[in-house]
Protein backbone atom coordinates (compact mmCIF):
# COMPACT_ATOMS: atom_id res chain seq x y z
CA UNK A 1 0.00 0.00 0.00
CA UNK A 2 1.09 3.43 -0.64
CA UNK A 3 1.92 5.66 1.72
CA UNK A 4 2.36 9.54 2.25
CA UNK A 5 4.92 11.27 3.51
CA UNK A 6 3.65 12.14 7.08
CA UNK A 7 2.35 8.62 7.00
CA UNK A 8 5.56 7.40 6.75
CA UNK A 9 7.25 9.77 9.28
CA UNK A 10 4.43 9.15 11.49
CA UNK A 11 5.12 5.44 11.49
CA UNK A 12 8.69 5.99 12.14
CA UNK A 13 8.24 8.46 15.08
CA UNK A 14 5.89 6.13 16.45
CA UNK A 15 8.32 3.04 16.69
CA UNK A 16 10.90 5.73 17.88
CA UNK A 17 8.83 6.36 20.79
CA UNK A 18 8.67 9.98 19.45
CA UNK A 19 6.20 12.86 19.84
CA UNK A 20 3.01 12.78 17.86
CA UNK A 21 3.10 15.16 15.03
CA UNK A 22 0.19 16.28 12.36
CA UNK A 23 2.79 18.02 10.51
CA UNK A 24 6.44 16.79 8.92
CA UNK A 25 7.66 20.47 9.63
CA UNK A 26 5.77 20.39 13.71
CA UNK A 27 8.98 19.05 15.24
CA UNK A 28 12.97 18.78 14.66
CA UNK A 29 12.75 15.35 14.96
CA UNK A 30 9.94 15.19 12.23
CA UNK A 31 11.91 17.16 9.73
CA UNK A 32 14.73 14.75 10.58
CA UNK A 33 12.80 11.86 9.68
CA UNK A 34 10.89 13.76 6.86
CA UNK A 35 14.76 14.12 5.36
CA UNK A 36 16.15 10.77 5.77
CA UNK A 37 12.83 9.03 3.92
CA UNK A 38 14.03 11.49 1.15
CA UNK A 39 17.30 10.43 1.03
CA UNK A 40 16.42 6.77 1.17
CA UNK A 41 14.26 7.33 -1.54
CA UNK A 42 16.48 9.09 -3.77
CA UNK A 43 19.39 6.31 -2.85
CA UNK A 44 17.13 3.75 -3.74
CA UNK A 45 15.88 5.26 -7.31
CA UNK A 46 19.89 5.73 -7.92
CA UNK A 47 20.33 1.89 -7.87
CA UNK A 48 18.27 0.70 -10.26
CA UNK A 49 16.47 1.61 -13.06
CA UNK A 50 12.40 1.49 -12.48
CA UNK A 51 10.11 0.80 -14.99
CA UNK A 52 7.85 2.86 -13.71
CA UNK A 53 10.31 5.63 -14.33
CA UNK A 54 10.42 5.18 -18.22
CA UNK A 55 8.66 7.00 -20.64
CA UNK A 56 8.76 8.37 -24.46
CA UNK A 57 10.72 11.78 -24.62
CA UNK A 58 11.88 14.30 -27.37
CA UNK A 59 15.22 15.32 -27.73
CA UNK A 60 15.52 19.41 -27.97
CA UNK A 61 17.06 20.46 -31.52
CA UNK A 62 20.11 22.27 -31.13
CA UNK A 63 18.87 25.17 -33.43
CA UNK A 64 22.18 25.68 -34.29
CA UNK A 65 22.71 25.77 -38.34
CA UNK A 66 26.84 25.51 -37.16
CA UNK A 67 26.01 21.71 -35.51
CA UNK A 68 22.71 20.30 -37.60
CA UNK A 69 23.24 16.93 -36.01
CA UNK A 70 23.28 18.17 -32.22
CA UNK A 71 20.32 17.59 -30.15
CA UNK A 72 20.11 17.65 -26.64
CA UNK A 73 18.98 15.33 -23.96
CA UNK A 74 16.29 16.85 -21.56
CA UNK A 75 17.68 17.76 -17.61
CA UNK A 76 15.09 15.06 -16.27
CA UNK A 77 16.17 12.49 -18.31
CA UNK A 78 18.36 9.61 -16.32
CA UNK A 79 19.53 7.49 -18.62
CA UNK A 80 18.65 6.96 -22.29
CA UNK A 81 17.14 3.46 -23.79
CA UNK A 82 16.67 3.82 -27.24
CA UNK A 83 16.32 6.48 -29.75
CA UNK A 84 14.30 6.74 -33.31
CA UNK A 85 13.96 9.25 -35.70
CA UNK A 86 11.14 10.24 -38.54
CA UNK A 87 12.93 9.36 -41.72
CA UNK A 88 10.27 10.24 -44.18
CA UNK A 89 10.73 10.62 -47.91
CA UNK A 90 11.23 13.56 -49.69
CA UNK A 91 8.01 11.94 -52.28
CA UNK A 92 6.08 11.91 -48.64
CA UNK A 93 7.25 14.19 -46.52
CA UNK A 94 4.41 14.50 -44.20
CA UNK A 95 3.78 10.11 -43.33
CA UNK A 96 5.98 8.85 -40.41
CA UNK A 97 8.67 6.63 -40.81
CA UNK A 98 10.36 6.06 -37.32
CA UNK A 99 13.43 3.95 -37.99
CA UNK A 100 15.35 2.69 -35.04
CA UNK A 101 19.16 4.81 -34.73
CA UNK A 102 22.22 2.62 -33.44
CA UNK A 103 24.13 4.08 -30.40
CA UNK A 104 27.75 3.88 -31.50
CA UNK A 105 31.09 4.39 -28.87
CA UNK A 106 32.74 7.97 -29.37
CA UNK A 107 35.54 6.16 -30.71
CA UNK A 108 33.77 3.94 -33.16
CA UNK A 109 31.18 7.20 -34.02
CA UNK A 110 34.39 8.77 -35.09
CA UNK A 111 35.96 5.99 -36.68
CA UNK A 112 32.74 5.21 -38.97
CA UNK A 113 32.30 9.33 -39.98
CA UNK A 114 36.24 9.13 -40.92
CA UNK A 115 35.52 7.20 -43.35
CA UNK A 116 33.27 9.47 -45.15
CA UNK A 117 34.25 11.68 -48.61
CA UNK A 118 35.02 14.77 -46.87
CA UNK A 119 35.28 15.99 -50.81
CA UNK A 120 31.97 15.27 -51.62
CA UNK A 121 29.28 17.84 -51.79
CA UNK A 122 27.43 15.20 -49.16
CA UNK A 123 29.91 15.35 -46.61
CA UNK A 124 30.80 18.43 -44.32
CA UNK A 125 32.87 19.05 -41.15
CA UNK A 126 30.74 19.70 -37.69
CA UNK A 127 32.54 20.73 -34.65
CA UNK A 128 31.12 19.56 -31.23
CA UNK A 129 31.08 22.11 -28.21
CA UNK A 130 33.97 19.86 -26.72
CA UNK A 131 35.82 20.75 -29.92
CA UNK A 132 36.18 17.98 -31.24
CA UNK A 133 35.63 17.84 -35.26
CA UNK A 134 33.98 14.95 -36.97
CA UNK A 135 32.08 14.47 -39.94
CA UNK A 136 28.45 14.19 -41.11
CA UNK A 137 26.09 13.37 -44.41
CA UNK A 138 23.91 15.97 -45.72
CA UNK A 139 21.59 14.26 -47.75
CA UNK A 140 20.35 10.53 -45.62
CA UNK A 141 18.72 10.72 -42.18
CA UNK A 142 20.44 9.54 -39.51
CA UNK A 143 21.66 6.30 -38.46
CA UNK A 144 23.86 6.59 -36.26
CA UNK A 145 24.10 8.59 -32.45
CA UNK A 146 26.57 9.10 -29.75
CA UNK A 147 27.22 11.63 -27.34
CA UNK A 148 30.59 13.23 -26.18
CA UNK A 149 29.50 14.90 -23.07
CA UNK A 150 26.17 12.93 -22.10
CA UNK A 151 24.79 16.06 -22.59
CA UNK A 152 23.96 16.48 -26.21
CA UNK A 153 23.15 13.66 -28.70
CA UNK A 154 25.57 13.67 -31.88
CA UNK A 155 24.04 12.33 -35.04
CA UNK A 156 25.80 11.20 -38.07
CA UNK A 157 23.54 12.92 -40.66
CA UNK A 158 20.86 14.75 -41.87
CA UNK A 159 18.42 15.53 -44.85
CA UNK A 160 19.25 19.41 -45.88
CA UNK A 161 16.73 18.89 -48.34
CA UNK A 162 13.44 18.54 -45.97
CA UNK A 163 15.19 20.17 -42.89
CA UNK A 164 17.74 22.32 -41.78
CA UNK A 165 18.75 20.82 -38.87
CA UNK A 166 17.32 17.68 -37.00
CA UNK A 167 14.00 18.53 -35.58
CA UNK A 168 12.77 17.63 -31.75
CA UNK A 169 9.23 17.19 -33.36
CA UNK A 170 11.19 13.75 -35.36
CA UNK A 171 12.59 12.42 -32.72
CA UNK A 172 11.38 9.61 -30.06
CA UNK A 173 13.20 8.52 -27.31
CA UNK A 174 12.23 5.81 -24.46
CA UNK A 175 13.99 7.00 -21.60
CA UNK A 176 14.36 6.65 -17.90
CA UNK A 177 13.57 9.89 -15.98
CA UNK A 178 14.69 11.33 -12.65
CA UNK A 179 12.03 11.23 -10.02
CA UNK A 180 10.37 14.48 -8.05
CA UNK A 181 10.33 15.15 -5.05
CA UNK A 182 7.98 17.41 -2.62
CA UNK A 183 8.76 17.92 0.97
CA UNK A 184 5.12 18.03 1.45
CA UNK A 185 2.86 16.11 4.34
CA UNK A 186 0.59 14.85 1.49
CA UNK A 187 3.10 14.30 -0.67
CA UNK A 188 3.14 10.41 -2.19
CA UNK A 189 6.84 9.24 -3.50
CA UNK A 190 7.07 8.17 -6.88
CA UNK A 191 7.30 4.32 -6.40
CA UNK A 192 5.30 1.25 -6.71
CA UNK A 193 3.13 -0.41 -4.12
CA UNK A 194 5.99 -3.16 -3.76
CA UNK A 195 8.48 -0.33 -2.62
CA UNK A 196 6.84 1.40 0.41
CA UNK A 197 7.86 -1.57 2.33
CA UNK A 198 11.54 -1.29 1.52
CA UNK A 199 11.48 3.06 1.66
CA UNK A 200 9.67 2.42 4.85
CA UNK A 201 12.11 -0.23 6.70
CA UNK A 202 15.29 1.37 5.15
CA UNK A 203 14.36 4.79 6.70
CA UNK A 204 12.99 3.94 10.04
CA UNK A 205 16.34 1.57 10.22
CA UNK A 206 18.41 4.87 9.17
CA UNK A 207 16.42 7.29 11.74
CA UNK A 208 17.22 4.98 14.58
CA UNK A 209 20.98 4.64 13.90
CA UNK A 210 21.27 8.73 12.97
CA UNK A 211 18.62 10.18 15.64
CA UNK A 212 18.63 7.87 18.51
CA UNK A 213 22.00 6.10 17.58
CA UNK A 214 20.71 2.96 17.95
CA UNK A 215 20.33 -0.06 16.08
CA UNK A 216 16.56 -1.74 15.17
CA UNK A 217 17.77 -4.91 14.75
CA UNK A 218 13.97 -5.66 13.27
CA UNK A 219 14.07 -2.57 10.44
CA UNK A 220 16.91 -3.71 9.28
CA UNK A 221 16.15 -7.33 8.93
CA UNK A 222 13.06 -5.84 7.35
CA UNK A 223 14.88 -3.56 4.64
CA UNK A 224 16.96 -6.42 3.33
CA UNK A 225 14.15 -9.16 2.75
CA UNK A 226 12.43 -5.80 1.33
CA UNK A 227 15.25 -5.18 -1.20
CA UNK A 228 15.75 -8.78 -1.90
CA UNK A 229 12.13 -8.90 -3.13
CA UNK A 230 12.61 -5.91 -5.04
CA UNK A 231 16.20 -6.72 -6.87
CA UNK A 232 13.38 -9.50 -8.39
CA UNK A 233 10.20 -7.18 -9.10
CA UNK A 234 9.91 -3.62 -9.68
CA UNK A 235 7.68 -3.73 -12.17
CA UNK A 236 3.59 -3.50 -12.63
CA UNK A 237 2.85 -4.66 -16.04
CA UNK A 238 5.62 -6.06 -17.86
CA UNK A 239 7.04 -9.48 -16.93
CA UNK A 240 9.79 -8.47 -14.78
CA UNK A 241 13.35 -9.75 -15.53
CA UNK A 242 14.15 -12.92 -18.03
CA UNK A 243 16.67 -15.02 -16.34
CA UNK A 244 18.76 -17.43 -18.86
CA UNK A 245 18.03 -21.21 -18.38
CA UNK A 246 20.61 -23.27 -17.97
CA UNK A 247 18.71 -26.75 -18.41
CA UNK A 248 20.92 -28.77 -21.04
CA UNK A 249 18.56 -28.48 -24.37
CA UNK A 250 17.55 -31.80 -25.82
CA UNK A 251 19.49 -32.64 -29.07
CA UNK A 252 17.05 -32.65 -32.26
Amino acid sequence: MKMSLLDLVQDILSDMSSDEVNSINDTLESMQVAQIVKSVYFEMMANKNWPHLKNFVRLTASADSEKPTHMRVPEDVKEVEWVQYNCRTENSPSVAKYEDLKYLEVDDFIRHTNQYDVTADNVTTVTDYSLIPFFIKTDEHPKYWTSFDDDYVVFNAYNSSLESTLLQSSTRVLAYADPVWQMQDNYIPDLPSEGFPALLAEAKSTAFARIKQLPDQKAEQQAVRSKNWLSRKAWKVHGGIKLPSYARRSRK
